[in-house]
């Protein structure tokens, strides 16, 4: 029998995955159908819509990790259904790192002001400096999943001698370590990209503000709101982003891994980056954010007939 706690944080992951999913879902909608009415969409709604696509498939598959560890732990100690989990996982984890990573970019180089010629030639090329971004990120997804399978390929000969389920269950917990510790790493590269991105929409900010103090303007012009926006999205991303990856890290503790409750804690912060970042992004957007009060406001109206 499950304890309180327990089921407490299982209905507390249900209605984050629940969130995450309408969310997400919500932004693929608005943009899909405004596309199909316009026949025209921005780069920056194909980035909030590919997200948020990913965002879904990583809410499920984080779902049935969890599901998989907590209630049916043969399933994952089990080659075919762990490569295709892992797969899943680092597939639709690296998109939705990876685009987000590039929103930062986007927001960058849309409306940070710099004089750098560089700087300059990249912003008027901004299109094909994200179609770069993309195409490179993919070495790090084959590098990702080739040393993933060659990790559990590991572990499966070096298992192959153990009959028992509890020394499988063993030899899985220190497989999952290494594993958890590879994907980490794969995390920080978008990570540290995204950070830099900020720290230059920081300063670009910086300057901007000193620049408007000299001409004795207000700071509140359309330049200062798409700086403060930008820079709370990225922010938002990182320190979301930031838990994420630390819970990655504590749960591949083998004490902690084997531990119900506390790994239920982890999964529980983790789902809350899946699910908040997307609304933090619907708040920023000004066509995502009147169409949310739209929805909401025909929702109350029908409620209350």
């Amino acid at each position: 029998m499950e304890s309180a706690p327990q089921n407490i944080l299982t209905l507390i992951i249900v209605i984050q995955f629940i969130f995450g999913n309408l969310s997400n879902g919500f932004m693929v909608l608005v943009n899909c159908v405004d596309w199909i009415k316009t026949r025209k969409a921005s780069s920056i709604d194909k980035i909030l819509t590919i997200l948020a696509t990913f965002r879904i498939g990583l809410i499920w598959v984080t779902l049935v990790y969890w599901f998989g560890a907590q209630y049916h732990s043969p399933l994952l100690i089990t080659e075919t259904p762990l490569r295709i989990i892992v797969s899943a996982w680092i597939f639709t984890n690296h998109f939705s790192l990876w685009f987000a990573t590039i929103l930062s970019i986007f927001y960058l180089f849309k409306i940070g002001n710099f004089s750098s010629p560089s700087f300059l030639y990249l912003k008027w090329r901004i299109k094909k400096v994200i179609l770069m971004i993309q195409l490179a990120t993919l070495i790090f997804l084959f590098l990702n999943l080739i040393q993933m399978n060659i990790h559990i390929t590991d572990w499966i000969h070096q298992d192959e001698g153990n009959a028992t389920l509890d020394s499988r269950i063993s030899g899985f917990s220190k497989f999952s370590y290494l594993a958890l510790f590879t994907l980490t790493m794969y995390s920080l590269i978008p990570f540290t990209v995204a950070l830099i991105s900020f720290c230059f929409l920081l300063f670009s900010q910086w300057k901007h503000l000193q620049k408007m103090k000299s001409n004795s303007k207000e700071h509140r012009d359309p330049r200062t709101k798409a700086h403060i926006s930008a820079i709370k999205s990225v922010l938002s991303f990182l320190l979301l982003y930031a838990s994420f990856l630390l819970c990655l890290i504590i749960a591949s503790i083998p004490s902690i891994y084997q531990n119900h409750l506390a790994y239920s804690v982890l999964q529980s912060i983790k789902m809350i980056y899946l699910s908040s970042h997307s609304f933090i992004l619907i708040l920023g957007n000004p066509k995502l954010r009147q169409a949310c009060v739209l929805m909401l406001w025909q929702l109350r109206c029908r409620l209350q007939r």
